[in-house]
Protein backbone atom coordinates (compact mmCIF):
# COMPACT_ATOMS: atom_id res chain seq x y z
CA UNK A 1 0.00 0.00 0.00
CA UNK A 2 1.07 3.03 -0.74
CA UNK A 3 2.32 5.68 2.37
CA UNK A 4 0.37 8.59 1.11
CA UNK A 5 -3.21 6.17 0.82
CA UNK A 6 -2.17 4.47 4.62
CA UNK A 7 -1.87 8.51 5.79
CA UNK A 8 -5.65 9.11 4.33
CA UNK A 9 -6.80 6.20 5.79
CA UNK A 10 -5.33 7.13 9.15
CA UNK A 11 -6.30 10.48 8.78
CA UNK A 12 -10.04 9.13 8.19
CA UNK A 13 -9.95 6.92 10.63
CA UNK A 14 -8.90 9.54 13.33
CA UNK A 15 -11.15 12.07 12.56
CA UNK A 16 -13.81 9.18 12.58
CA UNK A 17 -13.20 8.21 15.83
CA UNK A 18 -13.10 11.95 17.16
CA UNK A 19 -16.91 12.81 15.73
CA UNK A 20 -17.91 9.88 17.86
CA UNK A 21 -16.49 11.58 21.36
CA UNK A 22 -19.48 13.72 22.72
CA UNK A 23 -18.91 16.93 23.51
CA UNK A 24 -19.32 18.28 27.41
CA UNK A 25 -22.11 20.04 26.56
CA UNK A 26 -24.52 16.44 24.46
CA UNK A 27 -23.43 14.45 27.78
CA UNK A 28 -24.67 16.94 30.30
CA UNK A 29 -27.77 17.49 28.29
CA UNK A 30 -27.92 13.37 27.83
CA UNK A 31 -27.83 12.75 31.37
CA UNK A 32 -30.39 15.95 32.36
CA UNK A 33 -32.98 13.96 29.85
CA UNK A 34 -32.09 9.82 30.98
CA UNK A 35 -35.05 8.53 33.66
CA UNK A 36 -31.91 6.57 35.48
CA UNK A 37 -28.51 8.91 35.03
CA UNK A 38 -26.15 6.42 37.31
CA UNK A 39 -27.33 3.61 34.83
CA UNK A 40 -26.72 5.57 32.15
CA UNK A 41 -23.59 6.58 32.97
CA UNK A 42 -22.58 3.26 33.89
CA UNK A 43 -23.75 1.26 31.15
CA UNK A 44 -23.39 3.53 28.02
CA UNK A 45 -21.10 6.20 28.71
CA UNK A 46 -18.81 3.72 30.64
CA UNK A 47 -17.61 6.10 33.30
CA UNK A 48 -16.47 6.59 36.36
CA UNK A 49 -19.75 7.86 39.09
CA UNK A 50 -19.98 8.31 42.61
CA UNK A 51 -23.11 9.11 44.84
CA UNK A 52 -22.60 11.76 47.45
CA UNK A 53 -25.05 12.45 50.30
CA UNK A 54 -24.69 16.14 51.42
CA UNK A 55 -25.82 17.46 54.28
CA UNK A 56 -26.85 20.83 54.38
CA UNK A 57 -26.26 22.81 57.58
CA UNK A 58 -26.83 26.42 56.82
CA UNK A 59 -28.97 28.42 54.03
CA UNK A 60 -26.59 30.93 53.68
CA UNK A 61 -22.48 31.38 54.13
CA UNK A 62 -22.15 28.11 52.36
CA UNK A 63 -18.91 26.13 53.87
CA UNK A 64 -18.16 24.22 49.90
CA UNK A 65 -19.34 24.40 46.81
CA UNK A 66 -21.09 20.91 47.06
CA UNK A 67 -23.17 22.66 50.26
CA UNK A 68 -24.17 25.45 47.56
CA UNK A 69 -25.06 23.36 44.96
CA UNK A 70 -26.91 21.05 47.94
CA UNK A 71 -29.37 23.68 48.53
CA UNK A 72 -29.35 25.71 45.49
CA UNK A 73 -29.03 23.22 42.82
CA UNK A 74 -31.71 22.44 40.22
CA UNK A 75 -32.68 18.72 40.49
CA UNK A 76 -31.65 16.62 37.18
CA UNK A 77 -29.99 19.52 36.36
CA UNK A 78 -25.79 18.86 35.41
CA UNK A 79 -23.07 21.49 36.98
CA UNK A 80 -19.74 21.39 36.04
CA UNK A 81 -17.00 20.70 34.44
CA UNK A 82 -15.07 21.44 38.04
CA UNK A 83 -11.53 20.15 38.88
CA UNK A 84 -10.37 18.77 42.18
CA UNK A 85 -6.85 16.90 42.79
CA UNK A 86 -6.60 17.13 39.10
CA UNK A 87 -9.71 15.52 38.50
CA UNK A 88 -12.49 16.97 35.71
CA UNK A 89 -16.08 15.56 36.64
CA UNK A 90 -19.03 16.88 36.39
CA UNK A 91 -22.26 17.12 39.24
CA UNK A 92 -26.11 15.90 38.74
CA UNK A 93 -28.57 16.52 41.48
CA UNK A 94 -30.67 13.55 41.85
CA UNK A 95 -32.59 13.99 44.78
CA UNK A 96 -33.24 16.38 47.76
CA UNK A 97 -34.41 15.77 51.18
CA UNK A 98 -36.03 17.98 53.70
CA UNK A 99 -34.95 19.21 56.95
CA UNK A 100 -35.77 21.76 60.15
CA UNK A 101 -34.00 25.53 59.95
CA UNK A 102 -33.95 27.60 62.97
CA UNK A 103 -33.02 31.38 62.47
CA UNK A 104 -30.81 31.82 65.68
CA UNK A 105 -28.49 34.73 67.14
CA UNK A 106 -25.88 34.22 69.78
CA UNK A 107 -23.87 35.95 72.23
CA UNK A 108 -20.85 33.68 73.09
CA UNK A 109 -18.58 34.21 76.32
CA UNK A 110 -15.20 31.78 75.94
CA UNK A 111 -14.02 30.15 79.23
CA UNK A 112 -10.90 29.69 78.37
CA UNK A 113 -10.77 33.71 78.56
CA UNK A 114 -13.46 33.96 81.26
CA UNK A 115 -13.77 32.08 84.32
CA UNK A 116 -16.69 30.02 84.65
CA UNK A 117 -18.08 32.45 87.71
CA UNK A 118 -17.27 35.65 85.43
CA UNK A 119 -18.77 34.43 82.70
CA UNK A 120 -22.13 33.48 84.67
CA UNK A 121 -21.79 36.79 86.09
CA UNK A 122 -22.14 38.00 82.46
CA UNK A 123 -24.24 36.39 81.30
CA UNK A 124 -26.71 36.81 83.95
CA UNK A 125 -26.56 40.62 83.36
CA UNK A 126 -26.65 39.83 79.70
CA UNK A 127 -30.00 38.18 80.16
CA UNK A 128 -31.49 40.86 82.53
CA UNK A 129 -30.72 43.59 80.50
CA UNK A 130 -32.56 42.06 77.84
CA UNK A 131 -35.75 41.07 80.31
CA UNK A 132 -36.20 44.54 81.61
CA UNK A 133 -35.66 46.43 77.94
CA UNK A 134 -32.46 47.94 79.02
CA UNK A 135 -30.45 46.99 75.65
CA UNK A 136 -31.30 44.84 72.48
CA UNK A 137 -29.61 41.54 71.57
CA UNK A 138 -27.67 42.88 68.62
CA UNK A 139 -26.08 45.88 70.74
CA UNK A 140 -24.79 43.57 73.54
CA UNK A 141 -24.16 40.54 70.79
CA UNK A 142 -21.49 42.99 69.37
CA UNK A 143 -20.47 44.27 72.52
CA UNK A 144 -19.77 40.87 74.69
CA UNK A 145 -20.04 37.89 71.89
CA UNK A 146 -16.14 36.16 71.55
CA UNK A 147 -17.24 34.54 68.55
CA UNK A 148 -17.77 36.06 64.81
CA UNK A 149 -21.18 36.59 65.81
CA UNK A 150 -19.39 40.37 67.08
CA UNK A 151 -19.42 41.09 63.86
CA UNK A 152 -22.73 40.09 62.70
CA UNK A 153 -24.64 41.61 65.48
CA UNK A 154 -25.44 38.06 66.93
CA UNK A 155 -26.88 36.49 63.66
CA UNK A 156 -25.86 32.88 63.12
CA UNK A 157 -28.53 32.59 59.73
CA UNK A 158 -30.89 29.65 59.38
CA UNK A 159 -29.05 26.69 60.99
CA UNK A 160 -30.39 22.67 60.48
CA UNK A 161 -31.35 20.65 63.34
CA UNK A 162 -29.00 18.17 64.03
CA UNK A 163 -25.88 20.52 62.73
CA UNK A 164 -25.41 22.32 66.00
CA UNK A 165 -24.44 21.42 69.93
CA UNK A 166 -26.74 19.29 70.83
CA UNK A 167 -28.28 20.71 73.92
CA UNK A 168 -29.05 23.78 71.45
CA UNK A 169 -30.63 21.72 69.33
CA UNK A 170 -33.27 20.52 72.23
CA UNK A 171 -34.06 23.83 73.34
CA UNK A 172 -34.65 25.07 70.46
CA UNK A 173 -37.00 22.32 69.50
CA UNK A 174 -39.32 24.02 73.12
CA UNK A 175 -38.49 27.36 71.87
CA UNK A 176 -40.94 30.25 70.30
CA UNK A 177 -39.55 32.89 68.33
CA UNK A 178 -38.69 35.55 70.29
CA UNK A 179 -37.16 33.26 73.25
CA UNK A 180 -33.71 33.59 75.22
CA UNK A 181 -32.22 31.14 76.72
CA UNK A 182 -28.51 30.43 77.99
CA UNK A 183 -26.57 27.65 78.56
CA UNK A 184 -23.35 26.14 79.11
CA UNK A 185 -20.96 23.54 76.63
CA UNK A 186 -17.11 22.51 76.91
CA UNK A 187 -16.48 25.51 75.27
CA UNK A 188 -17.82 27.83 76.76
CA UNK A 189 -21.51 29.86 77.70
CA UNK A 190 -24.35 30.74 74.90
CA UNK A 191 -26.69 33.09 74.95
CA UNK A 192 -29.23 31.92 72.12
CA UNK A 193 -32.66 33.68 70.45
CA UNK A 194 -34.58 32.30 68.55
CA UNK A 195 -35.22 35.10 65.03
CA UNK A 196 -37.34 33.10 63.51
CA UNK A 197 -38.57 29.84 62.57
CA UNK A 198 -39.15 26.71 62.57
CA UNK A 199 -38.88 26.00 59.27
CA UNK A 200 -38.50 23.39 56.59
CA UNK A 201 -36.60 24.06 53.74
CA UNK A 202 -33.86 21.93 51.42
CA UNK A 203 -31.45 19.76 54.16
CA UNK A 204 -29.91 17.07 52.11
CA UNK A 205 -29.20 16.83 48.36
CA UNK A 206 -28.11 13.23 46.84
CA UNK A 207 -25.56 14.26 44.19
CA UNK A 208 -23.82 12.14 41.85
CA UNK A 209 -20.08 12.98 40.01
CA UNK A 210 -19.30 11.85 37.05
CA UNK A 211 -15.08 11.79 36.30
CA UNK A 212 -14.60 12.81 32.39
Amino acid sequence: MPKWLFFIILVISYLHGFSQTKSITEIKTELEKSPNSPLYVKDVMKKKFILDTIVVTRTTHFSSLSDSLAYRGILKKVYGPYTMQGKKFLVQILARMPNTFYKISQIFIDTSVFRYRMADSLGKSILSKLKNNQDNFERLAEAYSMGGESITKGDLGWVARGSIIPAIDRQLAKSKKGDVFMLWSGSGLHIIKLTDGPKQDNGAALMMRIFL
